[in-house]
């Protein structure tokens, strides 16, 4: 299998080529001094060309087709597959719409923290505008006849899904949501916990839990950023970022636990399939699921409280704090700006409007110019409030200035998953519950890293899904966890 051996080396380079690159990207956001982001945006397109030269090179094709008319087994199957969609994705642009992006996205980032120092979006429109214009003629280069250019951009981010099947979705999401959010309204909200609380010892609970919960410390670290992400380098490297706030803990904590649960996906994933492009995640809806399993259905849980308060109080001796207390603040509900600090009733109305805003760039209805109005409009219809200022609306999220067009979906397709892996492995782990309020989490990493991170890319994220959780409905199950949880805690009960 000499056309095995030679793609599988040449993924093995681009892999290496890919941690160089998202290295530079995690140093550009966490240590990289002010006045040097001329020189990255040079060192991450030199590194995003090479990368798309080696990738495109006709010699891949070859292998691919010598491959595509040999016999496989399932490994190669699935590398095969996933390398020719990305083959084809890849060869369809110029090495010089490659490039360009490249600085694109790195002069975007530098605009966009600009920007929110000022709180001023005037400065970040012309960059913004840029990166709308490649990415739509990215779109149109990769589309297949008759696509949605959305779709196009879909494929980058959850292979599988498309518009067609994601606005009916949304739409019925949207109103189970609105249904739950009226029968809430006027119920007196669960006491908040509003103390202050020193960043460093913020820090030394973070690394805990984070340890706890079962981060390889070993194989990863913990650093500061102004956007908590997580960037993996290869399972043996995993990099967590944070951004702690003295008064609001529990957001802070919250970011780092869903940060912990992006990481342990990475640390995950099968090391064993190296060199095929299996090694990956199926899709970020399956990323952000294990994000947003840890963080909602575990990191929100009365069990998590219980957990949580006497490390908390080794931390702050002096601190007054009871498992129910953090329990009832981590889930007021409460419709509110800003997406990483929104509670799970309201969050995906978030995530609703951002779809709609980037459907309407894609079709060509909105303009970078256009969209702090059309931001402002689109958070009054859905999530109903509106910001008083740049930096809490359309300038609060990092991902446009990287040029992430279609990746907001995946936050709600994975709180989906992550309802519905919840409501299996409720089942298969009836005492969850009680593992979880003694600091033992080892049983649900078990369960996750054999059903769902092991599996890598071998299927798309829909396939995988769907082998784990058979027939059930997510939008039913968020919608019952929702009403259990928080309509429990309000007061409330489901209507029929």
């Amino acid at each position: 299998m000499q056309a095995w051996d030679q793609l599988t080396a040449r993924i093995h380079e681009l892999d290496a080529l890919g941690g160089a690159m998202a290295l530079l990207d995690w140093d550009q956001q966490t240590y990289l001094p002010a006045g040097a982001g001329a020189s990255r945006g040079r060192q991450s397109a030199a590194l995003g060309r090479i990368y798309h030269e080696r990738f495109t090179a006709p010699e891949v094709g070859t292998w691919l087709d010598a491959l595509e008319a040999s016999s496989l087994d399932r490994v190669q199957t699935s590398a095969v597959r996933n390398a020719r969609r990305r083959y084809r994705r890849a060869t369809v642009l110029p090495g010089r719409l490659v490039e360009e992006l490249s600085h694109a996205r790195t002069e975007g980032f530098a605009a966009w923290m600009k920007a929110r120092e000022a709180n001023d979006f005037t400065p970040y429109a012309a960059p913004l505008q840029r990166l709308i214009d490649l990415t739509r003629e990215q779109a149109e280069r990769q589309a297949a006849p008759g696509q949605h250019l959305y779709d196009a951009l879909l494929e980058d981010y959850d292979p599988g899904s498309t518009i067609g099947e994601l606005r009916p979705m949304f739409e019925r999401l949207g109103r189970e949501l609105n249904t739950f959010l009226d029968a809430l309204a006027g119920r007196p909200h669960p006491a908040g916990f509003d103390a202050l609380l020193d960043v460093e010892g913020q820090r030394k609970l973070s690394e805990r839990v984070l340890t706890d919960l079962g981060f390889d410390r070993v194989h990863g670290r913990l650093d500061i950023s102004e956007h908590p992400f997580t960037v993996g380098l290869g399972t043996d490297d995993v990099r967590i970022t944070t951004h702690f706030h003295a008064d609001n803990f529990l957001a802070a904590l919250g970011g780092t636990v869903h940060e912990c649960g992006h990481a342990m996906y990475e640390q995950g994933l099968p090391a064993q399939w190296a060199g095929t492009g299996l090694d990956k995640a199926a899709g970020m809806g399956l990323h952000e699921s294990q994000s947003r399993f840890w963080e909602n259905f575990i990191g929100r849980s009365p069990a998590f409280g219980r957990y949580l308060a006497p490390r908390m109080q080794g931390i702050w001796p002096t601190l007054a704090v009871s498992p129910d207390t953090l329990y009832g603040a981590m889930n007021k509900v409460e419709r509110s700006l800003i997406r990483i600090f929104a509670d799970e009733a309201t969050y995906n109305l978030h995530i609703i409007a951002r779809f709609e805003l980037e459907v309407g760039i894609l079709e060509g209805r909105l303009q970078a110019i256009d969209l702090p109005a059309a931001w402002d409009d689109a958070y009054r219809r859905i999530v109903g409030v509106v910001a008083p200022t740049a930096k809490d609306g359309v300038l609060q999220d990092v991902h446009w200035s990287g040029g992430a067009f279609g990746y907001f979906p995946s936050y709600t397709i994975g709180n989906l998953y992550a309802a519905s892996f919840g409501a299996k492995i409720q089942e298969d782990l009836p005492d969850l519950h009680e593992r979880v309020a003694h600091g033992d989490f080892a049983g649900i990493l078990g369960w996750l890293r054999e059903h769902v991170h092991a599996k890598g890319h071998l299927d798309d994220a829909p396939v995988l899904f769907r082998g784990v959780v058979g027939d059930r409905d997510p939008v039913e199950d968020m919608v019952a966890h929702l009403w259990n949880r928080h309509g429990t805690l309000y007061g409330v009960q489901r209507p029929g």
